[in-house]
């Protein structure tokens, strides 16, 4: 047998590396047919961005919507080519044809955005195009290097000189038409450079190609677009080009179009020959191949039946024990081994058979746990004692792993009771919820905050019950979850089913496996609004600090109703006669609605203060509520919210009454400030008058009499005979002596209320002082020549004096000076000396009386006046004069 069978191998030997060899030849030339088909896709786009670089070109230079539209058009072709040859790529493993038209894609559309901005010239266009083109024709020569048959290669070389030439002839199309276009303003010699190419790579066409297609192309030569195109080479190439004789913009683009496009359908021709060379070299291939097998696969079949000569003795019952080890080690018990002789392998059988009833049982068991394990029979167990040695182990352990199985599922069942009452019973909110925006479980405090159902809340995107405002904050934290990332205390408000607001503070664990989200929330709203409350509370504090006036503290109390409540808002005072007067009011919504919601929104706010005061209590009525101010148990006045529109809602008036109560003392502040403010003035008032009463007393009483007995004395002076006597003398020291008194009297007056300050203003007057003073005094007045407010030019004038006084009695000053002028509608006098200084408020009724003038009419005094270092006084006041004693 061995005899037979050596010549029979060697020859299968050698017919198997004939095959071998042919079957690389037909996988090469398969290889190179495939190649051509990604190649020609290749040169579709390579058409198509021709098409793409001339329809650019001519928007370029003609801009219109025909011209624009044609471009489009174009583009959009590219693309549908691009995507065909990237398709047709894809099943290409040999180069990287995919990456190089995503690159092609790529400069495209970057070439489109500067040609679309209009950026790029006409040449530009070109040249970018240009680097495309190239970049595709070298795709397709790599495409069709192979050289699989001498005929294969010469149809690829015919073919890809064609696409050259055909290249040139589009590249010379735009740039002679750019030429056309401007010819003054171009250069003929870049456009001469593509016949030349276009020749070469023609004759390059012509050797490698058949008579008939270059009998073709050599008819296009001749017709009338190419006679027309050559007639325009000849006049570029001239030596003095004649600008005049150039043929038309559009005569050229319509000669050179018609030429290109009889070349395209000659290299569609030449590219069916190639494909047709290729398809005739692997089909001969392939017919060779398949003899060569049909050889092989007879001399294998002696081989073969030589082979099952043999199979009965020896090799069927040894595969057939073998294949059914294989079965039962692959767990397929259904094979049966029907081998019953006498032998060794029938030995072996009759094991192989034992051996798969033992198995079957065994797998019985298991079958009857897992059953019993999914319908939640967990004292099941396996039956052991019908079974010995590892089976029996086994079996043992089984029944180990499902007892410890039947605890922890005990374990886990009392876990999951335990973790549902938490759930439960949890006064905070608790949710899982999906990856998909929806709610999958809520806890029943979730359903008391927000007030919906649990149906209702699962059944909706959970982003539906967030407020608008925070909508785009939430989604930015469930984006974060969504990778992975876990949230802390992030705050956002819900929309109850009320209609109310709710704060709240969230904690969230993603699990993305799961595709589930574990988040608990507290409600923080009562912390926000006290918080927002307490604010609010501080900042009309600090204007009552500052020493704001009234009217603007109560507007600020409105305001800031107004901002806590998202309404309307106003503050009102009791007065004697019964009435209410408005201090401070807010509008909180711009707009006002219709006359109708006003008159409903006036009834509402009129009926929640008839309640309050009958009961001196916060109450609402429909879109209005109101809240008592009570100060030193008396209802001092309301503090009034209305809704423009709707009505307000369950428990507005709870937090007016509490946001009133902590801003009542602000309020009785202000006030009894105001009321202070005016009592100093009325006493400061009441002086001032009653310093003018005297002086006018003393100018018409007192001086009067001095001026007539100074009148008598010098009658009776005249009447004397000898003006040496002494009676003469004594006369004379009289009437010196009430010259004096007078003069005394006169500066007294002056002192009261000076005479030039009620004339000439407050200018004159402090020149007059500076010239009185014992202190030399620098002036620097900037003062209009308008007159000032009585009571401001009194307090300044008077505030000078005291401190021209002072200067020279208490702080021994060599030097004073004094500079007014007004700022920002303020009037600022400062008055400084370089006395010994150490000056306090608190000493004397001097400066407290001064500081009570100032203040008395709005205005602010300061006083710095360091040991040793001299007295400087600041005063400010303002020009609108005093505050007003009524709000």
């Amino acid at each position: 047998m061995l005899l037979v069978l050596l010549p029979v191998t060697g020859m299968l030997v050698f017919t198997a590396f004939s095959a071998a060899a042919q079957g690389e030849e037909a996988r090469t030339l398969d290889r190179f047919h495939q190649a051509i088909g990604v190649s020609f896709a290749t040169t579709e786009v390579s058409d198509a961005v021709a098409r793409e670089r001339i329809a650019a070109v001519l928007a370029r230079l003609h801009p219109g919507r025909a011209a624009l539209t044609e471009r489009s058009a174009a583009e959009r072709a590219t693309d549908r080519t691009l995507l065909r040859a990237a398709d047709r790529a894809t099943s290409w493993p040999h180069s990287d044809v995919s990456g190089k038209l995503d690159a092609v894609s790529r400069q495209l559309h970057a070439v489109r955005v500067e040609t679309g901005t209009g950026s790029l010239g006409a040449p530009d266009v070109v040249q970018r195009y240009q680097s495309v083109e190239d970049q595709l024709l070298d795709t397709v020569a790599a495409l069709e290097s192979e050289r699989p048959t001498r005929a294969a290669g010469r149809a690829a070389d015919a073919h890809v000189a064609l696409l050259e030439a055909i290249e040139a002839g589009e590249r010379e199309r735009a740039e002679v038409a750019i030429l056309l276009d401007a010819p003054a303003e171009r250069s003929v010699a870049a456009a001469g450079r593509w016949p030349a190419l276009e020749e070469a790579q023609l004759r390059e066409f012509r050797q490698n190609t058949s008579d008939r297609l270059w009998a073709e192309v050599y008819t296009t030569q001749f017709e009338a677009p190419g006679r027309a195109v050559r007639k325009v080479r000849d006049m570029l190439t001239a030596a003095d080009p004649q600008t005049s004789h150039w043929p038309s913009y559009d005569s050229w683009l319509t000669a050179s179009g018609a030429r290109i496009q009889s070349l395209r359908a000659v290299q569609d021709r030449a590219a069916r020959e190639l494909a047709r060379t290729a398809a005739h070299d692997l089909s001969t291939a392939r017919t060779r191949t398949v003899r060569d097998l049909a050889l092989s696969l007879t001399v294998l079949g002696v081989v073969t039946v030589l082979a099952l000569a043999l199979r009965r003795s020896i090799t069927r019952p040894l595969s057939e024990v073998s294949a059914g080890a294989r079965a039962l080690s692959d767990g397929d018990l259904s094979y049966d081994i029907r081998y019953a002789g006498r032998d060794e392998l029938g030995d072996v059988a009759d094991t192989f058979r034992a051996l798969r009833v033992t198995t079957e049982r065994l797998a019985a068991e298991i079958r009857s746990m897992n059953t019993a394990i999914d319908d939640n029979r967990l004292g099941h167990r396996a039956d052991v004692g019908s079974f010995l040695g590892t089976w029996a182990q086994l079996l043992g352990g089984m029944n180990g792993t499902m007892a410890s199985f039947a605890a922890a599922h005990g374990r886990r069942r009392k876990a999951e009771r335990e973790l549902e009452s938490i759930f439960n019973l949890s006064p905070d909110l608790l949710c899982i919820s999906g990856l998909d925006g929806y709610l999958k479980r809520v806890n029943p405090a979730f359903e008391r905050t927000l007030g919906y159902s649990g149906e209702t809340l699962l059944s909706k995107p959970y982003i539906e019950f967030v407020h608008e405002d925070d909508r785009a904050g939430t989604r930015e934290a469930l984006e974060r979850l969504a990778v992975g990332v876990e949230l802390a205390e992030f705050e956002n408000r819900y929309l109850r089913a009320d209609g109310t607001e709710c704060w709240l503070q969230w904690s969230a664990r993603p699990v993305l496996e799961e595709g589930l989200i574990y988040a608990a929330a507290r409600d923080v709203t009562e912390r926000r609004r006290a918080a927002e409350e307490q604010a609010a509370l501080r900042r009309v504090a600090t204007l009552v600090a500052h020493g704001a006036p009234p009217s603007e503290v109560f507007s600020k109390v409105a305001r800031e109703v107004g901002d806590l409540l998202s309404t309307n808002a106003a503050v009102l005072r009791n007065e004697p006669d019964g009435s209410r007067t408005v201090l401070g009011t807010v509008h909180w919504i711009p707009q006002e609605p219709e006359e109708a919601t006003r008159e409903v929104r006036r009834t509402a706010a009129h009926a929640a203060l008839t309640e309050v005061a009958r009961t001196r209590r916060a109450a609402r009525a429909g879109r209005a509520a109101a809240a008592p101010i009570v100060v030193d148990d008396r209802l001092w006045g309301f503090v009034v919210a209305a809704s423009a529109l709707d009505s307000l809602p369950e428990g507005t008036e709870s937090r007016l009454a509490d946001f009133t109560e902590l801003v009542a003392t602000a309020i009785a502040n202000a006030d009894s400030r105001d009321q202070l403010t005016a009592s100093r003035a009325r006493v400061v008032a009441a002086g001032d008058a009653s310093r003018r009463r005297i002086e006018r007393d003393l100018h018409d009483g007192v001086q009067q009499r001095l001026v007539a007995l100074q009148l008598d004395l010098r009658l009776a002076e005249s009447m004397l005979t000898d003006p040496t006597s002494e009676l003469a003398e004594q006369i004379a020291h009289v009437s010196k002596g009430l010259d004096d008194a007078f003069q005394d009297l006169l500066q007294v007056a002056r002192g009261i209320h000076p005479a030039i300050l009620s004339k000439g203003g407050l200018g004159p007057a402090l020149r007059s002082l500076a010239r009185r003073s014992a202190v030399p005094v620098e002036l620097d007045l900037r003062l209009p020549a308008a007159r000032f407010p009585e009571q401001l030019e009194v307090a300044a004038y008077y505030v000078t004096s005291e401190c021209l006084t002072n200067a020279a009695k208490h702080a021994h000053a060599r030097v004073v000076s004094v500079d007014a002028g007004i700022r920002d509608d303020v009037l600022e006098l400062t008055i400084a000396d370089d006395g010994v200084g150490g000056a306090e408020t608190g000493r004397g009724s001097g400066l407290i009386g001064l500081i009570d003038r100032v203040e008395a009419i709005g205005g602010k005094l300061t006083v710095s006046s360091p040991a040793g270092r001299g007295t400087t006084m600041r005063v400010r006041l303002p020009l609108s004069g005093g505050p007003s004693t009524q709000v």
